[in-house]
């Protein structure tokens, strides 16, 4: 098996407010969407769908637990402002944001929560050069 990753997949509970939050909000273009699913391109060869509670609920067999979902998705940004944009940007949009700040690690980073409740790192995360990397 190739090590990487090509979906990731987040249960839902209403695939529309997704969208307003994603799409209309944030920007973020479609790849493919219905009712009961939202595709986003995330990267070169990843996407993240978004669907809906039912639909994955019938594809794996059985209901997502109930409860904070332990997983974090992050936004490497170049630049601490940058960071802060974005979590201007989706606390303008009703999401919960938890201010940034610099990091152990030699980063600044924050957080946000979107509609379902999964949690967002936005950060900026210097590399030897100044780029941003990850570690």
């Amino acid at each position: 098996m190739d090590q990487r990753v090509s979906f990731i997949t987040l249960a839902v509970a209403d695939v529309r407010r997704s969208r307003q939050f994603y799409v209309d909000g944030l920007g973020w273009r479609p790849m493919f969407e219905s009712d009961d699913v939202l595709m986003l391109p995330v990267g070169e060869h990843l996407m993240l769908s978004l669907w809906s509670v039912e639909g994955f609920t019938a594809e794996i067999g059985h209901a997502p637990a109930a409860g904070i979902a332990p997983l974090t998705l992050s936004h490497n940004m170049p630049t601490e402002a940058g960071v802060d944009e974005v979590l201007a940007m989706v606390a303008s949009l009703g999401a919960e944001v938890s201010s940034a700040t610099r990091r152990e690690w030699g980063g600044y980073s924050g957080y946000f929560v979107d509609p379902d409740g999964f949690r967002w790192e936005v950060a900026m995360n210097p590399g030897p050069t100044g780029d941003y990397v990850l570690p």
